[in-house]
């Protein structure tokens, strides 16, 4: 079987207007499925959550199934970056995948809840290589000026991981077993790792220095601080407890001692030099609020909708369709304008307007809004996103070198992921101590007491409470989503401003002269790629 090399220009540089080998669509094929698995595999279990307590028990632990995953995950994904930039990409993609594979297997095995959240973590180690190994081998293979053509692959995988997610997981739950939650992710795998391992081919690296082992130390510390934080603050301790601020202390300590160091270490796990690209600054900055607001859109929209509106809790996902349509349209859409045109520093200045009204569109939802009105808002926020999810990560890997695209994606990934982490505990304690107030002035000392436990009641504690509680209860879910949605327009102000300052910088690849990354240096060429 003869290799064939995907045409390059004399700058080294593959020539986007040569048509792609198929290998490369194989590969994409393998990546996709590696980034359903990692998005999938919370929303699948989440669903499955009910089932796993009634069968292994430990009630009073289950929220470390999701926090051990989240922890592990966070802690991971600028440690395979780094790793990747090192020692080459493909092996550490594979490992990642085999590590997420093997803590499936052992989590669906699990016989108790200490057990599964040992056997989530592990799984979670894995899960942090997935996204950035997708992000980062993409970055080697495929152009920043042709990258925008794929935009719309990804966010499709992300699309259908929301919504099909839910409906996955209870669908699993309910005619095969909890455990299949998680095996179910076994065969995908599989597939993954073997057309990756088969015609997937980039340059191997090796590099001589050792890893930075305590700069790993330090900035794990830093963002589990972090995490438990967010997880713990207003839910399992006070936010002014000498928990939370032992843990703030711990973490601001880390992440300075961090800081220190990489200015120190021989090879920083997250080299400090990428930040003094303006444009990746600036996308890290952007990548952290669109995280902020959009996890926090997709806790609140269908408790809001299930509450309020009478919606199904089975079809959850589907209550997201017009924010999720309406992000992989736009992401098609600024992805093929992107391509054809070189220019992208419309697309998250429009971003941040739209994400802008759209949340504040969404705060003025009250107990009569329709379901179509409120379709339209989120349709208006998921165009905003649509602007932003993936030109950010184009925008940050383009900023850099070659060398560095694995810490860059990384870094992204990670800033997105502590987004979340606060956007999900800062709306959510706004949202809380909102729902509780108006609990309290409309129902007096039963409204305190229904929501005195949590502020989130599901359908089942809501359809046994009394007509003039239930009646308090939605009035109360729509003043805390609209502080919530309100609070999320405020801070996306900041996306907007940050996109102001934005320098289009020509995208790596086109038919014009290579610019060099915007770090002054000149861009190192992208790997030949070979098909099998």
């Amino acid at each position: 079987m003869a290799d064939t090399q995907a045409a390059v220009t004399a700058q080294g540089i593959p020539d986007p207007q040569e048509k792609k080998p198929k290998s490369v669509r194989v590969v994409l094929l393998a990546l996709m499925i590696a980034m359903m698995l990692a998005m999938l595999d919370n929303m699948i279990v989440g669903t499955a959550m009910p089932t796993i307590v009634g069968e292994l028990g430990g009630l009073e632990h289950l929220s470390w199934v999701v926090t051990g995953y989240t922890l592990a995950t966070a802690a991971a994904t600028p440690i395979w970056g780094k790793l990747g930039d090192m020692y080459g990409r493909k092996a550490t993609f594979l490992s990642s995948i085999v590590i997420f594979l093997i803590g499936s297997a052992l989590s669906g095995m699990a016989q108790n809840m200490g057990q599964l959240i040992g056997f989530r973590a592990i799984q979670g180690l894995g899960a942090g290589g997935l996204m950035v190994g997708v992000m980062a081998i993409i970055g080697d293979l495929i152009p920043p000026r042709e990258r925008g053509k794929y935009q719309g692959m990804m966010a499709g995988v992300m699309a259908l991981a929301m919504i099909g997610g839910p409906l996955v997981g209870g669908t699993i739950t309910d005619n095969w077993g909890w455990r299949w939650s998680f095996y179910i992710n076994l065969p995908l795998g599989v597939v993954a790792l073997a057309l990756v391992s088969a015609v997937l081919h980039l340059p191997k690296k090796r590099s001589k220095a050792g890893i930075d082992y305590l700069g790993v130390v330090l900035l794990t510390v830093g963002i589990t601080s972090i995490v438990l934080v967010t997880t713990w603050g207003g839910t399992e301790y006070s936010w002014t407890s000498a928990r939370i601020m032992e843990l703030i202390g711990i973490g601001v300590a880390a992440l300075i001692g961090f800081v220190f160091w990489q200015t120190k270490a021989a090879e920083p796990v997250v080299p400090l030099h990428i930040f003094r690209s303006r444009n990746f600054t600036l996308m890290s900055l952007i990548g952290f609020i669109t995280g902020f607001v959009m996890f926090g859109a997709t806790l609140f929209l269908p408790l809001y909708q299930q509450s309020v509106q009478g919606a199904s809790a089975t079809n959850s996902g589907l209550l997201l369709l017009p924010m999720l349509g309406a992000m992989l349209v736009t992401s098609m859409v600024a992805g093929r304008v992107t391509t054809g045109s070189g220019r992208y520093k419309i697309f998250p200045i429009v971003g941040g307007a739209l994400m802008i009204v759209g949340l504040y569109l969404l705060s003025l939802m009250d107990t009569d809004t329709t379901r179509l009105t409120s379709g339209l808002y989120m349709a208006v926020l998921g165009l905003g996103m649509g602007c932003l999810m993936q030109v950010t990560m184009l925008v940050a890997q383009n900023s850099v070198e070659m060398k560095d695209m694995g810490v860059a994606s990384s870094s992204t990934t990670l800033f997105r992921t502590l987004g979340s982490s606060f956007g999900v505990a800062i709306m959510g304690a706004l949202f809380n101590h909102r729902v509780q107030d108006v609990m309290a002035e409309r129902a007096g000392a039963l409204g305190s007491k229904i929501t005195e436990q949590s502020a989130q009641l599901d359908a089942a504690s809501l359809a046994k409470l009394p007509a003039a509680a239930r009646e308090a209860y939605q009035h109360a879910v729509s003043a805390g989503t609209h502080s919530a949605f309100l609070l999320g327009a405020v801070i996306a102000v900041v996306v907007l401003i940050a996109s102001l300052f934005v320098k289009e910088v020509p995208l790596r690849g086109g038919p014009q002269k290579p610019a060099p990354a915007e770090g002054g240096e000149d861009a190192v060429p992208a790997p030949v790629i070979e098909a099998v």
